[in-house]
């Protein structure tokens, strides 16, 4: 505990600030790109499970189930191991983020599927008797409608994905928690572990707080709004 309260520990940070910096922007890129393919595969998976067709349904559900129902890390192990022994060419951050948004993916899907099945019924039958296909339905009525509904959620997945970019140390990444402990454990920078793993803390918290508080507050003002329309409607 001494190293908390010394100058020397947190000049140390300091002086390798960019060693914290380059783990935090790798983190965020990671992250971003893990959160674009999760959001693909998560509406793609959603509108399958919630459609009609049995077969798109199971395989929607084999999907969920098999990702959900499986560590992260081991996920990530596998396919950077099977890249590994294959032609194709390793690299640890495509590595997270294939992993991070097939496994993010997953829990995106149940989002969608949950806030569309939140419509009721009703609104899919009116827009069959006008006409609308499929896709044309969930795009022009479903979707908008259901939006309020999956963006509090989604938020959260969200965090979680940033959170989980932690799991890339596994595999010898570069982002935050790689570069800090590479930072601690190195011959020419060890040492100063609590100043290090306390910014590593602040940083994330950067991050993930916003976003917490943000999807918070869209379910708090959710329920306002709903409470008020019921409120009226009884009016």
């Amino acid at each position: 505990m001494d190293e908390l309260f010394s100058p020397e520990a947190w000049q140390k940070l300091w002086t390798y600030r960019a060693t914290f910096l380059t783990g935090f922007g790798n983190t965020l890129r990671t992250a971003a790109a893990a959160l674009l393919l999760a959001l693909v595969l998560g509406f793609l998976f959603g509108l399958m499970a919630a459609s009609g067709k049995p077969l798109l349904r199971a395989l929607a559900r084999v999907y969920v189930e098999c990702i959900q129902n499986t560590p992260v890390v081991l996920q990530m192990c596998f396919l950077y191991y099977v890249l590994a022994f294959s032609s194709v060419k390793t690299d640890i951050i495509a590595t997270g983020i294939v992993s991070l948004g097939v496994y993010t993916g997953a829990y995106m899907a149940e989002v969608v599927r949950a806030g569309i099945g939140s419509i009721p019924k009703g609104q899919f039958e009116a827009a069959q008797s006008q006409g609308f296909g499929y896709f044309s339905t969930m795009w022009r009525i479903i979707l908008p409608q259901s939006i309020k509904i999956i963006l509090p959620p989604m938020v959260n997945q969200m965090v979680n994905l940033i959170k989980n970019t932690s799991c890339l140390y596994i595999v010898g990444g570069a982002d935050l928690i790689s570069l800090t402990y590479s930072f601690v454990t190195g011959a020419s920078t060890g040492g100063a572990y609590a100043p290090a793993y306390i910014l590593c803390g602040v940083l994330f918290f950067c991050i993930c707080y916003p976003l917490s508080h943000l999807a918070t507050r869209w379910e708090t003002v959710l329920k306002r709004r709903e409470s008020q329309q019921h409120l009226k409607e009884a009016a």
